[in-house]
């Protein structure tokens, strides 16, 4: 008779928790860094000093600075993405989008902690907004993330999105709100996720309007009195 070994699943998962573990000290020491003494003046070496571990695990779960400096942005993003994925079929393209966003905010909070404070989150948002070298990465980044949007929008309208220019522009209009929203809401005093929240949706609820409306003033002379 065969005897049984033991299952070898909760030493893996202990292993895997050990890994987090690990990956989640070495992106908060890098962002306390970032914040503190700046991105580029932030080495490696001293992200590694900060959790006592070496250079080889710190290349074994980020490629670089700049991954680590936009790990918790991936986070947000997929957070946003899957709510936009999973909105009802009958909400237009930009009700959809706005929808999605204001969902996200408000439960991605929990999302973030479970990674890093979500202040520190906060603080490295804007370090990303008026940093040179990051904010060009941003919107590298922000053009891509924009190609997938238009692609989903285009999904579930049934359109072609190479054929049908409307998911695009659609989703243009929309990512020009949210990049206005963080550079205003990263020069602000108020560095809450409720304040970019508040902010985000009264600048979406202004597309509309902005692009059907005339905004030219009348002459003084053709105003009521």
């Amino acid at each position: 008779m065969t005897e049984e070994r033991p299952a070898a699943a909760p030493a893996a998962g202990l292993r895997e928790r050990k890994k987090q573990r690990t990956r989640d000290a070495l992106l908060r020491a890098a962002l306390l860094l970032f914040v503190s003494q700046g991105y580029e003046r932030t080495t490696v070496d001293e992200i590694t000093d900060a959790v006592d571990v070496s250079q080889r695990t710190f290349f074994r779960y980020f490629a670089n600075k700049e991954e680590v400096a936009f790990a918790v942005q991936d986070l947000v993003e997929s957070h946003y993405f899957a709510e936009l994925s999973s909105r009802p079929d009958h909400e237009g393209p930009l009700e959809a989008m706005r929808n999605a966003v204001l969902a996200a905010w408000d439960t991605v909070e929990e999302a973030i902690s479970e990674v890093v404070p979500v202040d520190l989150y906060m603080r490295s948002y804007q370090l990303i907004e008026s940093t040179p070298a990051l904010l060009a990465v941003h919107l590298r980044r922000s053009s891509e993330l924009e190609e997938r949007i238009a692609e989903l929008i285009a999904a579930r309208e049934g359109l072609d999105v190479d054929a049908d220019p409307r998911p695009r522009v659609a989703v243009a209009a929309f990512s020009g709100v949210m990049r206005v929203t963080g550079r205003l809401w990263g020069q602000g005093e108020d560095a809450s996720v409720e304040a970019i929240r508040r902010m985000t949706e009264a600048y979406l609820d202004q597309i509309g309007p902005a692009l059907a409306a005339h905004w030219r003033r009348a002459p003084a002379a053709d105003r009521a009195p």
